[in-house]
């Protein structure tokens, strides 16, 4: 039964044009053609990424942000008690006001405390500032080292300024040692972010970043069975950059300012490139050439798939600009913000009266609410 699956997954009418088989892309006449197992070397070289990674957030990221001045936040600590945790681990991290009050009556905290310790235990689950400083410097430096060598890859190529040249000669066409190792570390990298993706910094947009990833690792293997590589290193050069970094480090204006090249870059690249002439390029060109097949229409799909969460990222980044414009703060709208503990305040409030600007207001009706 494995063999008939093996047999049937390799079908030459699934990859490749009619008329063409394997037999057809073997190595010959010192032409040298992709296989699919030049993709095993990425599951170890994957691995090889994270202990990189380890190195540089520890010896690089970690004394950089030192410089940078990042700092943490003091955090109070949730009191320990068994009651709330088994709700918290259990049933929610957020307790509707029916729960907080019937968790007030078995804990023997008040309604106010209650609240106050979910508001620390989330906060205690939150990833740390430099956490998320030393993740998203990571992410910069590789993406941009991406971007430039996979600008050097095909800079030079005749298809980066004329997208018909991607299919001349397709699918007989050779490899070159760049398009190798290009493809090789993005894709390790991608394999990488996929590994790690549960204990990276979660955001709201944490099921929208697995299916991106797979989807990726997909169609970047895909396109190297089916020697779409030269669509392939067109599409991984349209890379995201990040300015995060600077953000955590409290440089505002500098993040302020890569945020507009950011916003800019992303719309005309993912919302303009990639869409009217990169798939453009994928869809039309290739029926000029020969029929439709499943691998035809497998990669486009998946090319449907990544434009949507291109769609889906583009708004977020509209909505962080309109907060820009208007004079507010720019924030990651996929961030999940920390909760402010208002303890103190209000321990002040229930000894001298109620809250106005942050202030007590002295009255001569105090109530303790703790």
């Amino acid at each position: 039964m494995f063999q008939t699956l093996y047999s049937y997954f390799w079908w030459e009418r699934l990859w490749l044009p009619a008329n063409l088989t394997w037999a057809d892309l073997e190595d010959r006449d010192g032409r040298v053609y992709a296989k699919a197992s030049d993709l095993y070397i990425t599951l170890p070289l994957a691995f090889l990424f994270l202990v990189v990674r380890h190195l540089f957030e520890t010896y690089v990221a970690t004394p950089l942000a030192g410089l940078l001045n990042v700092k943490e936040k003091v955090r109070l600590k949730a009191t320990p008690n068994a009651v709330l945790e088994k709700f918290y681990a259990a049933t929610t991290k957020h307790p509707k006001q029916a729960d907080v009050e019937m968790l007030s009556k078995k804990s023997g905290c008040t309604v106010r405390q209650v609240e106050r310790w979910f508001r620390r235990r989330r906060n205690q689950d939150r990833p740390s500032l430099l956490k998320k400083f030393r993740e998203a410097s990571w992410r910069f430096t590789f993406y941009l080292i991406a971007f430039i060598a996979g600008m050097a890859v095909i800079v030079d190529k005749p298809w980066f300024y004329d997208l018909r040249e991607v299919w001349k000669g397709y699918p007989i066409q050779s490899m070159l040692p760049s398009q190798y190792w290009y493809y090789m570390i993005e894709l390790s990298f991608y394999w990488s972010l996929l590994f790690s993706i549960a204990s990276d910094v979660k955001r709201k947009d944490f099921k929208e970043q697995i299916i991106h990833h797979v989807a990726t690792i997909i169609l970047i293997s895909f396109s190297w069975f089916a020697n779409y590589i030269r669509a392939g290193t067109l599409i991984m050069a349209l890379l995201p950059q990040s300015a995060k970094m600077f953000n955590y480090a409290g440089w505002r204006n500098t993040c302020n300012n890569i945020f507009i090249v950011f916003a800019a870059v992303f719309i005309i690249t993912r919302l303009v490139i990639l869409p009217f002439w990169i798939m453009h390029c994928t869809v039309f060109y290739p029926l000029d050439l020969y029929p439709a097949f499943f691998g035809y229409y497998f990669f486009n799909f998946m090319m449907v798939v990544l434009q949507s969460l291109h769609i889906f990222w583009a708004y977020l980044i509209i909505r962080m600009a309109q907060k820009f414009i208007t004079g507010k703060v720019v924030e990651d709208e996929r961030s999940d913000r920390e909760e402010t503990d208002n303890s103190e305040e209000e321990e002040e409030a229930a000894k001298n009266g109620p809250l106005s600007n942050g202030h007590p207001v002295l009255n001569n009706n105090h109530r303790k609410t703790d």
